[in-house]
């Protein structure tokens, strides 16, 4: 992304932090609130509790936002959340001890036996990038010729060989590769708009 366009694009963490950017935060919203959601449901919430803590979450992030400090190098976003995401699920279970009449007993358990901390954090890393994705994705889907879509997808997402993409398609190996090169350039540039500290792992897109 050119220096320019990263100064009439800030990122969506930045944006989020002003209380008038109602369209910051209904995007912040959009993506975030599924992968809140899935963890609480990993965590054996049942539907509607794990979209109460989500909501619970949101609005503990929403609260806190304006004083979360952008640097990097002092840790990283996606952790911030997961802290958060943990504070708001540990309320709800001890609330639910606290009525055991409420409590669900499949969620008590899986709580018991969650995953260690490291393991859980690398879930919730991956989750973390894949919703991420899923919305660039959606976004920036039609920007693009169907063959340049597919061409990227099929080699990409479905892991076909380049030259069966290419003959299925009509296109050259060559010109399939390069839209496949021209899909992950821009999803990436998209990815950082939400969050620029992200450095996509080098085998997201194999």
């Amino acid at each position: 992304m050119t220096d320019a366009l990263q100064r009439t694009r800030p990122s969506l963490l930045l944006r989020v932090r002003d209380p008038h950017d109602d369209a910051a935060w209904a995007q912040f919203v959009e993506i975030y609130t599924p992968l809140i959601y899935g963890y609480c449901r990993s965590r054996g919430l049942q539907d509607s509790d794990a979209a109460d803590v989500a909501q619970e979450t949101m609005r503990a992030v929403a609260k806190a936002i304006g004083k979360f400090d952008y640097d990097p190098q002092r840790g990283k976003f996606r952790n911030w959340l997961l802290t958060v995401v943990r504070s708001r699920l540990h309320n709800f279970l001890a609330q639910q001890q606290r009525q055991p009449a409420l409590a669900g007993e499949t969620t008590l358990l899986k709580h018991e036996h969650n995953a260690t901390p490291a393991a859980d954090e690398s879930v919730w890393e991956a989750d973390y990038y894949r919703g991420i994705f899923n919305w660039a994705a959606k976004r920036i889907r039609n920007e693009f010729q169907e063959s340049t879509w597919q061409a990227f997808w099929r080699t990409t997402i479905d892991e076909r060989d380049g030259k069966e993409v290419a003959e299925s398609l009509g296109m050259s190996v060559g010109a399939v590769y390069v839209a496949k090169s021209r899909v992950i350039a821009r999803l990436k540039e998209e990815i950082q708009s939400v969050d620029a500290e992200s450095v996509i792992p080098p085998d997201f897109f194999v």
